[in-house]
């Protein structure tokens, strides 16, 4: 179910001299009190609304490295997705090891390959397709426009730059080995052990999930040289520990992103949990904001009520931020889209898209009924449309907040409210009351239809509650 819209109803009582005054919505005793009317006040809006989902580039079951215009190109685990401030997308195609563009022309979607040629794997830095990658795995874009990307498979970091019309390639960080390592230092010096996610923020440091190290790296560009750090988590020892620093763990980290304030937020693939790193000093504090180590699962809700299931095996738990913190996640072993969200001190946990019950699918639709295989990109532009790289599926899909049904208020009759709205015959009436937990339940009255109206007649109801149309 997908929340659409929350409302909180209150009451106006007329008296017979001064001024109207509100109240909480408790509705028996306020009619008894004289109640002439009924006003609304919306709800703050705690849940996200419904996405509709549509695929843009490949298709399902359709593997391989073709370019060409929507469903006639063709992907190999999709996995990293980046989105440029244009609307461009960047693709770093996994099996393939090679970088596609996937640039919106009108209402069409064009994928071109920009760097690496498809199923040759190497090492080589150079220019487009002379370019070779070992198992790219995520991709992060800078305000300059350069593209950088985690050569999972060499244990390096790339530097995509555009000249031109051209992309050149340079390794900046790490030395192209299959055996892992940790060492912090400077350009080659430094080594990595599989680094899997990869964010960049508003100054152009990036920020590294060295996954099967249990790390989180720093790589600041100092002159011209890449200084790499170590900012939490310690090689060797994988956990599930908040801390500081060097105390923290780290489970086979995978996504990892950071928002306009400097904190990194990072799916612990491993552990099946969001965590939080946040930069207090020249300390960086690490906190689980959802889920519970070791509770897999696909369950909503409040902190560590709420479970996600992606061990790295099957696919990173890929993350995004948009610029109200709200985190995307594609929790990739449960073929869903999740949105962690503030709510006071509290991060609630609820499913945009997919249906974890259904067996791995690529189809189109609103909420539930839009089916995802393995999930493991995504990212999230500046009007909160999301793009998903489907490993599963081998095709990108692209979210966009679908239309919502104009829920009315009144009359009072009889001592209760009617609750209407045009269209939209699929929606539900639901109620909570309290809008910090995910209780949301479905108002068991009948629903009637007249001339495309639907409406629900709602009883006097026993103190505040919220009301909202789910999907």
């Amino acid at each position: 179910m997908q929340n659409i819209i929350e409302l909180k109803l209150r009451a106006i009582i007329n008296r017979a001299a001064g001024a109207p005054r509100r109240a909480n919505w408790r509705l028996a005793g306020l009619l008894a009190g004289g109640c002439l009317g009924l006003t609304i006040a919306w709800g703050q809006p705690v849940y996200p609304p419904t996405y509709a989902f549509t695929t843009i580039a490949g298709t399902f079951g359709n593997d391989g490295n073709v370019d060409g215009t929507n469903g006639m190109a063709q992907f190999n685990w999709p996995q990293g997705v980046a989105v440029a401030t244009n609307g461009v997308l960047y693709v770093v195609d996994y099996l393939e090891d090679t970088v596609r563009e996937v640039a919106p022309i009108g209402t069409n979607w064009v994928v071109t390959t920009i760097a690496g040629s498809a199923g040759i794997a190497g090492s080589a830095d150079g220019t487009n397709q002379n370019v070779q990658f070992n198992e790219p795995t995520d991709i992060a874009m800078d305000g300059a426009g350069n593209l950088y990307v985690t050569d999972s498979g060499n244990n390096t970091l790339r530097m995509l730059t555009p000249v031109g019309t051209n992309w050149v390639s340079s390794t900046i960080a790490g030395t192209a080995s299959p055996n892992g390592s940790s060492q912090d230092g400077s350009n080659g010096f430094a080594q990595f052990n599989y680094p899997y996610g990869i964010t960049v923020d508003a100054v152009g440091n990036l920020y590294v999930a060295d996954t099967y190290n249990d790390t989180i790296r720093r790589v600041v560009h100092t002159g011209t040289n890449w200084v790499v750090t170590t900012i939490a988590g310690q090689a060797g020892s994988n956990g599930s520990s908040n801390g500081t620093n060097l105390a923290a763990q780290f489970y086979e980290p995978g996504g990892i992103v950071v928002d306009r304030s400097g904190n990194l937020y990072v799916g612990d693939t491993g552990n099946y949990t969001i965590r939080k790193i946040t930069p207090v000093g020249t300390n960086w504090v690490v906190t689980t904001v959802a889920g519970n180590a070791g509770n897999a699962g696909y369950s909503d809700g409040t902190n560590g009520a709420a479970s996600f299931f992606s061990p790295i095996y099957i696919g990173p738990m890929g993350i995004a931020v948009d610029a109200l913190t709200n985190l995307y996640v594609a929790d990739s072993g449960n073929g869903l889209i999740r949105k962690v969200s503030l709510a006071g001190t509290n991060w609630v946990t609820t499913t945009l898209a997919g249906l974890a019950s259904a067996p791995p699918d690529s189809t189109d639709g609103i909420g539930t009924n839009a089916l995802f295989s393995t999930p493991a990109g995504i990212a999230v532009d500046g009007t909160g449309r999301l793009f998903v790289g489907d490993i599963g599926a081998n095709d990108l899909r692209e979210g966009t907040v679908a239309a919502v049904p104009n829920l009315a208020i009144g009359p009072v009759v009889a001592n209760s409210v009617v609750l209407s709205w045009v269209g939209y015959s699929g929606f539900a009436i639901q109620t909570n009351g309290d809008l910090t937990t995910p209780n949301w339940g479905n108002y068991g009255g009948a629903v009637s239809s007249n001339n495309g109206t639907n409406s629900v007649t709602l009883a006097p109801p026993v103190g505040t509650l919220f009301f909202r149309l789910a999907n």
